[in-house]
């Protein structure tokens, strides 16, 4: 169909506008304090709608615009691929890390999960 056939009030969006619900997530992802985390999970609960998959997916289709590397994965390990540039963050900005198990590849710290996630309220303790 072209821009010509739609209706005056059914003008498209511009191609660099994003989705709804990606703005939604990249507006809390840009909430989260420094040395804080939110799960993917988390961030679908906050905003009462979509699940884990869909964060991540809008986080990796758009999330380079915000901080990414506090919107994680629940179990702490490092986003595969980014676990340098992530652990630069982490450390610059305090995020609580646990040390790697001899065991793990790379030998790359964990988020510290109970001390690290922010439940979305103020300067809270965390998630409960």
């Amino acid at each position: 169909m072209s821009q010509e056939s739609l209706p005056p009030d059914a003008a498209p969006e511009p191609p660099d506008a994003l989705p709804e619900y990606a703005e939604q997530v990249l507006e809390v992802a840009e909430l989260i304090p420094p040395g804080r985390v939110m799960t993917y999970g988390d961030v679908a609960e906050w905003l009462g709608e979509g699940g884990p998959r869909q964060v991540g997916r809008v986080m990796a289709l758009y999330g380079g615009a915000v901080p990414w590397w506090r919107v994680v994965r629940a179990d702490g390990v490092l986003l595969p691929g980014h676990e340098l540039r992530a652990l630069g963050h982490y450390r610059a900005e305090g995020t609580p890390l646990r040390e790697a198990d001899r065991a793990a590849q790379g030998h790359v710290p964990r988020l510290d999960m109970k001390r690290a996630r922010w439940d979305g309220g103020g300067q809270g303790e965390g998630h409960t």
